[in-house]
């Protein structure tokens, strides 16, 4: 706290309303964790940079002499005694910004300010105390702030600064928003209500009718007394009934300005900040860049060649690496190819580098339904070239008639060589895409680099690994956006229109930040001790997931017509028996009428309101009235069900059905996941439904060639295995060995049940438990999935760790490995990184250490999933026919000519169940279950 000192005519006072500004930093700046441990500090980032540009921009008049930053001290403030419902409908702020409300207090002090705050009073509160006082005092006072609340103190010595905008808003400013002067704003508010804070006001008056009615009677009591003159019907009836309203609402949107403060106006004398402190906050925090400007600003060092007058908020992401030096990215020395004789030069370049960036440009982002446009290739920084071959937008006055192009399969006969060349290394950023295009071409290219799967295997967990991403993070360069060139929504071109000189600066920027990032990026691979996860495991993914998207998986398209209608025909059956339980017809796809019937009509306990006021109807809410008994949320659940599976799945399929092969391609993502699994999109079939009879139709619908079956090959159990080995579980392993049934097993030690004596329930209560366990499940979780109560529950759960030991020590181990290094790691050394570890917001942490138990298990599965599949090719090419076609979670589908299936389930077993050798040894044994069928759910 500095020293007092008194304020007087020319002061200046400047109030910070640091509660509302912390909010608008959290949810308009990007969320951002610290590098370190995962905090997150995308809000104090905002922070401390609004505190820095204030402090230092304000110069002459407009700088501070007194300085504060005041906060809210908590949620219950003498207006709750006014008005039960006040900020009623306000939920728990974010996760993410709880852990950073104590860090701005700090940012504060560090910064050299008070931090103010008093229990039972607002923010604003202390703010009109302080405002008024100076104003007293013949002072200056600016409140930092755009919050409308405080727009009632605004007078021609105390204005507000909205620090997002930079934005002066005086007397004039506040006529324009409410149509009164300052001194009105409170009736206008009485009048209006606000319903962010759940102020009732005078429901059917807005903001224009209050200030019309204002500017004709006066003030708020005036026009209460006189509301019986007023003609207009539904205003005069409006303000008779809702008077009393009307007057509450003005106690609460009035701010007190007479509240006893516990610290003085004079003690916020602005001085210096102590430098140690203050630095020691930043570094602590990880704002390089802002800690450079304040050394600079405070004459304490160089700027490391930052402008001093950039004053632009560091946010510091948590991949941030020391930056590849020197980048600069000159689109003038690009070259569009549109010759034999000037694409024959680059391929020769590139054959004699030895190393070539390669990237497509397509119209379509479905790789097989995708045609080829252009082909890009880097050798060297700023040395790229665009290879047109397929536009269609001209290049004359009138923009008609393509513009003149290498002929592609001439082009694609000339680029096959290299490309197939092995003495080649082509470098690609999510090259499972362009091998897709280049296969179809008939192109098998190797080798091959992949950028973005680099990236995974080094930063997996801390940031994304998009071509953009990666340049903004580690070169500081801003590739040229799509939008750019192409334009936006409805009139989108694709990239086969775009005009030749515009394709070539977006297309070989690409290929050059791609060769970049591979000279930057691969070495580190080493230093991070995770080569032998990329060469091992993920860098022949592309090649394989590439080959199975482009088979696709055939679809009975009159099944799917089938399970539509019958679909149907149980979401009508539904409707009329909730229309009959609600004794009258509502929309069962309206959340809003789904709630008012259930809360408003029906009256059942347990609702909850949204901050808009609605009824909450979230699966959660009607499930828990189903627990209770209740019959019309259980029918809307069974409706939704069928309603999903319609929409979602029998009916989108249809129109997914490729019509040149008749078949449904998906998408696989290879680095989407923390854990290493694939995901799925476009469609995704690793969300159809299974654990449901009518979810498993689906699958009736993914069928054979004819004269072909389907075989499924699925890993049993391998996570409980997993776990099993990881943990040193003696008596389950010894059960996998004998190949005793897991859950009974679990079920008799838990329970002291006989294996023999062992009933379905008993089993299925351990099943939940086993499964549970690997992902942290609580006592309220496991409750809901047995249907016991809490309490049983939680004796399930201490009596299980108490039968096997090993898993708490596990479970210790491995958030202590967490904790001390931000990341858990799988069998294959794949670093899986855990954002949140050392939060210090308990349920973020505890979210965190759910994950940090579960992804060493998850992980290694997936690691060994990605071995498998990239062994499969060479090892079914015996068995002629044989395709590799989907993987879904622990199980790969495969089709293959009728009478070579027995052939097919034992070499797939085999290699599926060894794809952990020779890299790691296992304690217990890996089995797959795999047959064949027609379809997809009968060879299950």
């Amino acid at each position: 706290m500095s020293q007092p000192v008194p304020v007087t005519a020319k002061s200046h006072v400047v109030l910070v309303d640091g509660s509302a500004y912390i909010f608008r930093a959290f949810h308009a700046l990007p969320p951002l964790t610290r590098k370190s441990d995962g905090l997150p500090i995308g809000a104090v980032a905002g922070f401390c940079n609004m505190l820095f540009k204030m402090l230092k921009d304000q110069k002459d008049e407009n700088r501070p002499t007194h300085f504060a930053v005041i906060f809210d001290k908590g949620s219950y403030t003498f207006r709750n005694d006014i008005y039960d419902q006040y900020k009623a409908n306000r939920g728990e702020p974010p996760e993410d910004l709880v852990p950073q409300f104590p860090l701005t207090r700090d940012a504060t002090r560090a910064f050299g300010a008070p931090s103010i705050e008093l229990e039972g009073f607002e923010a604003d509160d202390l703010i009109a105390t302080y405002a008024r006082q100076a104003e007293a005092q013949g002072a200056r006072v600016t409140i930092l702030s755009s919050d409308k609340d405080l727009m009632q103190l605004v007078t021609d010595r105390i204005a507000m600064l909205d620090p997002m905008k930079n934005k002066l808003i005086g007397p004039k400013e506040v006529e324009e928003k409410f149509g009164v002067t300052p001194d009105k704003v409170i009736d206008i508010q009485a009048l209006a209500g606000d319903s962010v804070d759940n102020i009732p006001g005078v429901p059917g008056i807005g903001v224009k009718t209050a200030a019309l009615l204002l500017d004709e009677y006066g003030d708020l009591e005036t026009l209460l007394e006189r509301a019986e003159e007023i003609k207009q019907k539904g205003r005069r009836e409006k303000l008779l009934a809702n008077a009393e309203l009307a007057r509450i609402s003005k106690q609460l949107v009035t701010l007190k300005d007479d509240v006893a403060v516990e610290v003085e106006l004079d003690e916020m004398g602005v001085t210096d900040p102590d430098v140690d402190v203050l630095f020691d906050f930043l570094e602590e925090m990880g704002f390089r860049t802002l800690t450079a400007r304040v050394r600079q600003a405070l004459g304490e060092g160089e700027s490391d060649g930052l402008r001093a007058d950039d004053t632009a908020p560091e946010f510091v992401s948590p991949a941030t690496r020391d930056r590849y030096p020197n980048v600069t990215f000159d689109h003038t020395r690009y070259e569009c190819v549109r010759s034999e004789d000037r694409l024959a030069h680059w391929i020769s370049r590139a054959q004699e580098a030895g190393v070539v960036a390669v990237d497509l440009e397509t119209d379509s982002l479905d790789s097989r339904a995708a045609n080829l446009v252009g082909v890009c290739l880097a050798v060297e920084d700023n040395e790229a070239c665009y290879v047109p071959l397929g536009h269609t937008g001209g290049e004359d006055m009138f923009g008609e008639g393509a513009p003149d192009q290498i002929d592609r399969d001439a082009a694609l006969a000339a680029l096959k060589p290299m490309l197939e060349n092995e003495a080649v290394l082509k470098v690609g950023q999510n090259f499972k895409y362009d091998l897709g295009v280049f296969q179809r071409q008939g192109i098998d290219v190797a080798p091959y680099d992949d950028t973005m799967l680099i990236s995974y295997a080094l930063h997996n967990g801390i940031n994304g690994h998009g071509m953009d991403t990666l340049s903004e993070t580690h070169f500081g360069h801003s590739p040229v956006p799509f939008k750019e060139i192409a334009g936006t929504g409805k009139n989108q071109k694709t990239f086969d229109q775009i005009g030749l000189e515009d394709a070539t600066r977006y297309a070989a920027e690409d290929a050059d930040v791609t060769l970049r990032l591979w000279k930057y990026l691969k070495p580190k691979l080493s230093t991070a001790q995770v080569t032998r996860v990329y060469e091992d495991i993920d860098r022949d993914m592309p090649h394989v997931v590439a080959r199975m998207e482009n088979e696709g998986v055939k679809v009975d398209r009159a099944e799917l017509a089938r399970l539509s209608s019958y679909f149907s025909q149980k979401m009508a059956g539904l409707e009329a028996e909730a229309h009959d339980i609600a004794e009258g017809p509502f929309n069962l796809g309206s959340p809003k009428q789904i709630g008012e019937i259930l809360f408003d009509k029906m009256g059942l306990d347990g609702g909850k309101k949204t901050k808009t006021g609605a009824w909450q109807t979230g699966v959660d809410i009607l499930e828990d009235l189903s627990d209770k008994g209740e019959t019309l949320p259980r029918v809307i659940l069974n409706w939704r069900q069928f309603s999903k599976l319609k929409s979602t799945y029998t009916d989108a399929l249809q129109a997914q059905i490729n019509p040149e092969t008749d078949r449904v391609h998906t998408s696989f993502s290879l680095a989407a996941t923390t854990t290493g699994r694939l995901s799925s999109s476009d469609p995704n079939l690793q969300n159809i439904p299974i654990r449901t009879e009518e979810g498993r139709k689906i699958r009736d619908a993914f069928i054979a060639e004819p004269g072909h079956l389907l075989v499924a090959a699925d890993y049993s159990q391998i996570e409980l295995r997993l776990l099993a080995h990881m943990a040193d579980l003696p008596t389950m392993k010894q059960a996998f060995a004998d190949g005793i049934d897991i859950h009974a097993l679990t079920a008799s030690e838990m329970f002291d049940v006989p294996l023999a004596e062992m009933t379905p329930d008993v089993r299925r209560q351990a099943k939940a438990i086993n499964f549970g366990i690997i992902y942290g499940i609580s006592a309220f979780g496991l409750a809901k999935n047995t249907g016991v109560d809490r309490g049983t529950a939680a004796d399930f759960i201490k009596t299980y760790f108490e039968k096997f030991p090993g898993i708490r020590a596990y479970m210790d181990a491995t958030k202590a490995e967490a904790k001390e290094r931000g990341y858990v790691s799988t069998l294959f050394g794949r670093k899986c990184h855990i954002g949140g570890i050392r939060d210090r917001n308990p349920q973020r942490r505890a979210f965190a250490e759910r994950q940090a138990i579960n992804a060493p298990i998850q992980g290694t599965a997936a690691d060994i999933m990605r071995r498998a599949m990239t062994r499969m090719p060479a090892a079914i090419r015996n068995v002629d026919g044989a395709r590799m076609l989907l993987q879904v979670h622990d199980e790969l589908v495969f089709e293959v000519p009728e009478g070579r299936e027995e052939t097919l389930i034992e070499t797939v077993k085999a290699t599926m169940e060894q794809a952990h050798e020779p890299a790691i040894a296992l304690s217990v044994p890996i089995d797959v279950e795999a047959q064949a069928a027609k379809n997809w759910n009968e060879a299950h």
